[in-house]
């Protein structure tokens, strides 16, 4: 019999330094959120939840993809329609999800926000969805509410360039909210050229921008445009999602020019000139990002929409993404090379859905440093399918033994859902838990002032110094 209760104070914290690390230092810090993808129009409107199905399945294929592998009807996932039994379906797939970050996550939810600690399983279905829905009812936790429940300080959403931020001028307006919510410059749509998007997208970014875009020049214009716009709207870093990194540099000068006119008139373009065109608009972004003081968020190791059916019915973004094991170090490399050789490297952080990457992604950072810069190539929080128990302790053991653990700047959301702050509190149980455990093995000094202090630094403090934000 375990002597453990489920999901107890003491959850993933097996010994006493691990409870001292954690109730003494992590616990009660508050949260830098430094990329998500909520919208920033739940919190400019203070949305209020009608249904925990509405807070929990909408828009989170995280769940969607262990329902589907459960058996249920798509109606039942994606749907819209009969929140109860939605939630019935959510409720019997987690009881045999057990060792999924999911099943502690929700959990975790459940307790936080809802006051609740049932098991959440088919036979506890029906009382924890009317528990819940009455607490949404009272209006505790409307989304301004959960920010402020959860000590986040700052939130980095996920913003397109030709985006207004409209939302985020409303939020600003906001004094009494006590958290900053700030853009983050996110121009993937910009990397697909020779695609059908391509070109009505370059009208939106000249429109706007006010402005016309012939040339390369012009679309260089216009890109420097929405970022002075979005850092006086407080932007501190941008994100880049890559399925593909190649390294791939113009011959000629006139080569951009040649790439751009012929994608505009919706030309067949080579891998070649995607490449090129890629690899030298990233650098001009690179640049400015360097020039402003951003951050440059980078993810990579991801194959997107992989069930073609699927997407064609669904659309991107729906649970379809897998792991894309041939990881891009080697032309990721030559990319930070070029720009550290130019005196332009902007503070990085790498991120690859590929945990095999981990070693090389450690000893890589490490090449690229700055005098009075604490890490200024980070190795990022595990991600998407790693941010879980296995996951989270593989990446802090690499960071341990091949980086420099008291640098790194800790976790994040990337989440669309506004309870996913608990992934916080999981992330600072399993460091504590992995660095008490050192401690108790004798593998490293307990001293208690040392480590708590960093602790904090990783749960909070490096974050508001890497970013610039306090």
């Amino acid at each position: 019999m375990s002597v453990n209760k489920f999901m107890d104070k003491d959850l993933l914290l097996d010994t006493e330094e691990a409870r001292t690390l954690f109730h003494k230092y992590a616990e009660d810090m508050p949260i830098i959120d430094y990329h998500c993808h909520i919208d920033p129009k739940e919190i400019a409107e203070d949305k209020n939840y009608e249904t925990i199905t509405d807070l929990w399945l909408a828009g989170d294929h995280y769940k969607w993809r262990l329902m589907r592998q459960c058996g249920f009807e798509e109606r039942l996932i994606t749907g819209k329609d009969n929140d109860r039994e939605r939630f019935r379906a959510w409720a019997k797939t987690l009881q045999v999800a057990v060792g999924s970050p999911l099943y502690h996550w929700s959990h975790l939810e459940l307790q936080r926000y809802f006051d609740c600690d049932l098991p959440i399983c088919e036979k506890n279905a029906d009382a924890i969805f009317d528990h819940c829905n009455q607490v949404l009812k009272s209006g505790k936790l409307s989304a301004k509410s959960i920010i402020k429940m959860s000590k986040v300080r700052v939130i980095g959403t996920t913003d397109d360039p030709c985006d207004d931020l409209a939302f985020h001028k409303e939020i600003q307006k906001d004094a009494g909210l006590g958290c900053k919510v700030i853009p983050t410059f996110r121009p993937d749509q910009l990397l697909l050229i020779g695609e059908e998007s391509f070109v009505p997208y370059i009208r939106r970014l000249a429109k706007a921008c006010d402005m016309r875009i012939f040339n390369i020049a012009g679309l260089k214009k216009a890109l420097v445009s929405r970022m002075e716009f979005f850092n006086e709207m407080g932007c501190r870093s941008s994100d880049q999602s890559i399925a593909v990194f190649p390294f791939r540099r113009a011959e000629e000068d006139y080569e951009m020019e040649r790439i751009f006119a012929k994608a505009m008139e919706n030309g067949d373009m080579t891998t070649e000139e995607r490449e090129t065109f890629n690899t030298e608009i990233m650098l001009f972004l690179a640049e400015n990002y360097a020039r402003l003081g951003w951050v440059m968020q980078l993810h990579f190791g991801v194959a997107r929409n992989t069930n073609t059916r699927m997407f064609e019915i669904l659309g991107k973004d729906t649970g379809f993404d897998r792991i894309d094991s041939d990881a891009p170090i080697e032309s990721l490399t030559r990319f930070l090379n070029e720009l550290e050789f130019h005196k332009c490297l902007p503070k990085t952080v790498l991120y690859s859905l590929d945990p095999g990457m981990n070693t090389a992604i450690d000893v890589m950072s490490k090449c690229f440093a700055e005098e009075g810069v604490c890490g200024k190539v980070q190795h990022g929080a595990a991600w998407w399918f790693n941010d879980n128990l296995g996951g989270i302790r593989d990446h802090l053991r690499s960071l341990c033994e091949q980086g420099v653990i008291g640098t790194f700047i800790g976790m994040l959301t990337d989440s669309r859902c506004m309870l996913s702050y608990t992934r916080h509190e999981y992330f600072r149980r399993i460091l504590c838990g992995y660095l008490g455990r050192l401690a108790a093995d004798g593998l490293i000094w307990w001293d208690e002032e040392i480590l708590g202090a960093m602790v904090r630094d990783i749960c909070y403090y490096n974050a508001e110094r890497f970013f610039g934000l306090a």
